[in-house]
């Protein structure tokens, strides 16, 4: 075989698995937000609101410049308590 043709398979095997391992990535993170949302709505009212807490998330971004971190920024600033 020449180099452009198991170039052309790689390629194609490259894409399969890619498709392949999306997939379970993806069926893997829905199945465990909706375990986490049923376990959270099945706590008594104390710890289902603590572990509601947990869940949120935050993003935060950093600006690079010239190799060295500038501060970082939340984009949306949790309410102070």
């Amino acid at each position: 075989m020449s180099s452009a043709t198991w170039r052309s398979v790689f390629r194609s095997v490259l894409f399969l698995c890619h498709d392949f391992l999306s997939e379970v990535f993806y069926s893997y993170n829905k199945f465990a937000t909706i375990t986490a949302r049923a376990l959270r709505a099945s706590l008594k009212e104390d710890m289902r609101v603590a572990a509601e807490k947990r869940g949120l998330t935050s993003l935060r971004y950093q600006k690079w410049e010239n190799g060295v971190g500038g501060e970082q920024v939340l984009l949306k600033p949790e309410a102070t308590k």
